[in-house]
């Protein structure tokens, strides 16, 4: 019988289904592509407190202020999560933060798109939550364990997102004449970008077939697409809204709906940095890392007295 490498017994576990922890070994591909794909994932709820924190002061109500606040501290949580879940493969969250200042990490492109009025809250939550929530759900079967536990709960909160969403969105369809086209305009703006979020078509998608075979991802850019049409069709006729997509129909012997093809220029275009609010988020985000840096300093003097103290009691 020929021995396994340590290659092919990592293979075999990840085909059964088993979890891959932070002390077994793992090929070094597989742990870079985890941190590519946890730190986009952890910069994406960052960045992603932005175009809704702007809206925080401007909510219509105060019961609309307080659910928008959690949701946006939810996010900075989520990202938390996720850079610890990170730093189990060896990499500190300075060195991702750093790399994400400089431009060589991303962040979800669906961030670069302005909120210019209320019913974006809605759209953001229905649409961007919802395509995550499509997105997110079959990580919590990935075959890396930390990040699979991390998305649990992410996702349990999601949920939440995506319900605040369309319950907004309902609300203002359901109003005036003018509430209505402002939730209209709202999802034809968000519409097509959410498509986008799941990635190019699998045929341009260099990645997607080694983590499929790692059981990081479980299911291809288009596949996850197509799940997330399937879904959001049947919810904007309850919303009595319209899809900006004159061709979506429902194919019979697919059984799914077809849809327009995506502008896929604009999806690389916004990836290169030429979005609409690429350069307002990153200036942000900088600059809230650097002014916040006293925080950080004050927090770990604490904690080093702390320890401190805890060691000098027990001597």
């Amino acid at each position: 019988m020929v021995a396994m490498t340590q290659e092919q017994e990592f293979q075999e576990l990840v085909d059964a289904d088993q979890r891959i922890e932070p002390r077994d070994w793992m090929p070094e591909a597989y742990r870079k592509t985890l941190i590519r794909q946890i730190a986009q994932h952890a910069h994406s709820e960052i960045i992603g407190m932005q175009p809704e924190g702007n809206w925080i002061t401007r909510a219509p109500s105060l019961r609309r202020k307080a659910i928008l606040m959690a949701k946006v501290q939810d996010e900075a949580g989520h990202g938390l999560y996720l850079y610890s879940a990170a730093e189990t493969l060896g990499v500190g969250r300075d060195e991702l933060l750093d790399l994400l200042h400089a431009g060589r990490q991303k962040y979800s492109s669906i961030f670069n798109y302005p909120t210019v009025t209320w019913a974006d809250m809605g759209a953001i939550g229905w649409l961007v939550d919802g395509a995550a929530i499509v997105n997110q759900v079959p990580i919590t079967r990935c075959s890396y364990g930390p990040y699979a536990r991390a998305m649990v709960r992410i996702c349990k909160e999601e949920s939440f997102h995506q319900r605040q969403g369309f319950e907004i969105l309902h609300t203002l369809s359901h109003g005036t004449p003018a509430q209505h086209e402002m939730a209209q305009d709202a999802v034809n703006r968000w519409w097509w970008p959410s498509l986008m979020m799941f990635g190019p078509p699998d045929d341009q998608s260099p990645n997607s077939a080694q983590s499929m075979a790692w059981k990081i991802k479980r299911f291809s850019n288009d596949e996850l697409r197509q799940k997330f049409v399937d879904m959001t069709v049947p919810q904007a006729e309850v919303l009595g809204l319209t899809l900006p997509d004159p061709e979506i129909r429902w194919d019979e012997a697919a059984g799914n709906y077809a849809f327009g093809d995506i502008d896929w220029t604009e999806f690389f275009e916004v990836l290169k940095g030429n979005g609409p609010c690429n350069a307002a988020r990153m200036e942000h985000r900088v600059r809230a890392h650097v002014e916040g840096s006293w925080v950080r300093e004050a927090a770990t003097s604490y904690a080093e007295k702390t320890a401190a103290r805890v060691q000098e009691g027990a001597a």
